[in-house]
């Protein structure tokens, strides 16, 4: 998964909307306010701050399955001023230090609604949902912080990288978070790795090998592009900028929008939390580590080399499976399901590398890019992009199938 980092920013999404929709300005303001979060916290918050906005507008409309069903709300309350006291209500909450900012923004979303009755009842709903999320997510496991330090030196076993603190691994607490749409982070836990000796092993080893190091000639400038690329732009940035540019596309509703993104950020946080729970039940080395014990690894196939550095730093868990393709995973199939999977007109940017723009007509080609960003940029093994990418398309079937489900048709 990708290395915390303060540079991670709100990727451009959508060019301006006649009639702004208030679910899609707050959604880019979630984004912005969260940026410089750990990209796995960055996920929970995306998921509370997205799931209040759904149960303010629901609670409205009565469109789908209630997510709390403890909001009591008039049918005549406005729905985009619910929209925006519910996000403000969290992000307010949760980052103190940008109330200012946020307070603006709440004044100039309300101001484009007319006073009255239905702006206060709306406002009135919206602060209740963001008040009754905050409370559910109150002691919800993700924190205090807990780490992990190796007890072995044996083959296959995760070793500390250069990115790791003394405590040892990192986020050893996320296993055990509490979900927001599956049942248990271990529900969807994959199989284990394939043996050192294995064809698979051998094959995918020698790949990072070749096309991972810093120096490699191997790696073509477009991969080395998407590998920089999404070694700063987390899961929440990337699929949400995705998500919002289709959805104005499409001319979605304010209320098919409040749940699509709920939807998207309660998949991309329970991704990430169940792979966490793969990643410390298997413990398995990253590329890093075997590339420079290959010799002794008891694999005649694998050959070592000792100054191996990956093009990107290597985040400090264990590498099976790949978060980021966990979490694409998760993201691909609800917005497949929300949206269709191709003839898409999406381009993610990010402020940290402004000569890189990426596009795409499907959700498909950015997890493929993804999963090619984590190889080409030496920190994970095809395998592990593959393993969770399928952990996370079997998480976001599940909670779309069994979350926010349609009421009226």
């Amino acid at each position: 998964m990708i290395r915390p980092a303060a540079v991670l920013a709100a990727l451009l999404a959508t060019p301006a909307l006649s009639a702004p929709d208030p679910v899609l300005e707050w959604n880019s303001i979630m984004i912005q306010t969260t940026a410089t979060q750990n990209p796995f916290f960055q996920a929970r918050f995306a998921a509370i701050t997205q799931l209040a906005v759904f149960e303010a507008v629901n609670s409205i409309t009565g469109d789908y399955d209630p997510y709390l069903g403890t909001i009591a709300a008039a049918p005549t309350a406005s729905t985009a001023a619910a929209a925006t006291a519910a996000a403000h209500g969290v992000l307010t909450n949760y980052f103190p230090a940008s109330a200012v900012s946020l307070d603006a923004a709440r004044a100039a979303s309300l101001a484009a609604i007319p006073d009255g009755p239905a702006k206060q009842k709306g406002v009135a709903t919206g602060e209740a949902a963001a008040a009754a999320m905050i409370a559910l997510r109150a002691n919800d496991g993700s924190t205090p912080p807990e780490f992990h330090l190796p007890t072995s030196t044996a083959v296959g076993e995760w070793q500390l990288t250069p990115s790791c603190p003394p405590a040892g691994g990192v986020l050893l607490q996320w296993r055990n978070l509490q979900p927001f749409g599956v049942e248990t982070t271990a529900q969807f836990r994959s199989n284990p790795p394939p043996a050192i000796t294995s064809e698979r092993y051998t094959r995918d080893y020698n790949e990072v090998k070749r096309v991972g190091d810093v120096g490699s000639p191997f790696r073509p400038q477009d991969r080395a592009d998407v590998a920089r690329f999404y070694a700063v732009a987390a899961a929440v940035p990337v699929w949400n900028a995705a998500a919002a540019q289709v959805a104005a596309a499409q001319g979605r509703s304010l209320a098919e929008n409040a749940r699509a993104f709920a939807l998207l950020n309660a998949a991309i946080s329970d991704g990430l939390a169940t792979v966490m729970e793969t990643k410390y039940v298997y413990n398995y080395w990253r590329p890093e580590t075997a590339i420079r014990a290959g010799d002794a690894d008891g694999n005649p196939l694998t050959e070592g080399e000792i100054g191996f550095v990956p093009l990107v730093l290597t985040p400090c868990f264990p590498s099976y499976p790949s978060g980021h393709a966990a979490a694409a995973g998760a993201a691909r199939e609800v917005l497949e399901r929300l949206y269709g999977p191709r003839h898409h007109l999406i381009t993610l940017t990010t402020p940290t590398l402004p000569a890189v723009v990426l596009q795409y007509s499907t959700f498909k080609q950015i997890a493929d890019d993804i999963d090619d960003a984590r190889v080409f940029g030496g920190i994970h093994y095809r395998f592990d992009q593959e393993v969770g990418g399928e952990m996370g398309r079997r998480v976001g079937a599940y909670v779309y199938k069994n979350t926010l489900r349609r009421l009226r048709y």
